[in-house]
């Protein structure tokens, strides 16, 4: 099926350019999110007619999305979820997830507008893209922990694993030092023993003469 593109559509073509589709990608998605219209007579003379303008205002809508993409591009976003101790979620981090918290840090960012692939199952720092524009396309990186202090750690380099295997090692460490702690107190405990026995043997018993 052929269309003739409204706007750049990525690994597809510029406006204006008249190209094959599947005829359900052509009506699911090109013709019903207005990014094209059946390449038919009328409609190229329609397009051409309408070219300029509509080269005007995707000049003016991309130079939007640039300015929005500069202050976005390489911005964190922390997002909180609840995870087993392998690191793995309860759930997924959807591109809602994504554009909610982007939003709630002032950036108005849509849904569709999210880029994820495959869902996001695990914590860690997780790059994502997001398309502003046909022509603008920025990456942010999604911060995905159990808590704030989680977070933190995350984006100072340390994985999940690095962190569990610290609170191994720390825990490991208390134990070893309650060990110690309660051979140290058995030693006191023996030496006070030994000390009082060995009093208890210089001291004169009542049937040894006493000095007068």
């Amino acid at each position: 099926m052929q269309v003739i593109l409204l706007e750049r559509v990525a690994k597809l073509g510029q406006m204006g350019d008249v190209v094959d589709v599947k005829p359900g990608y052509a009506r699911n998605y090109l013709l019903l999110q207005k990014k094209a219209l059946v390449a038919s007579d009328a409609n190229i003379a329609d397009f051409e007619a309408q070219k300029a303008q509509l080269e005007a205002r995707n000049l003016e809508t991309r130079k939007e999305a640039q300015a929005l993409g500069d202050k976005l591009d390489g911005q964190q976003f922390v997002v909180i979820r609840q995870a087993s101790d392998g690191g793995n979620l309860y759930g997924s981090v959807t591109p809602r997830d994504a554009a909610d918290v982007a939003t709630a840090e002032g950036f108005s960012v849509d849904r569709k507008q999210v880029v994820i692939p495959t869902p996001i199952k695990e914590l860690g720092l997780h790059d994502v893209h997001i398309t502003l524009h046909p022509e603008v396309d920025v990456v942010v990186q999604l911060n995905v922990a159990r808590s704030p202090e989680e977070a933190e750690l995350q984006a100072s380099g340390k994985s999940i694993q690095e962190l569990a295997a610290e609170e191994e090692a720390a825990a490991e460490f208390e134990i070893q030092e309650l060990f110690d702690d309660i051979g140290a107190a058995a030693s006191d405990d023996d030496d006070l023993a030994e000390a009082a026995g060995i009093a208890s043997d210089d001291a004169p018993s009542d049937d040894e003469e006493q000095p007068t």
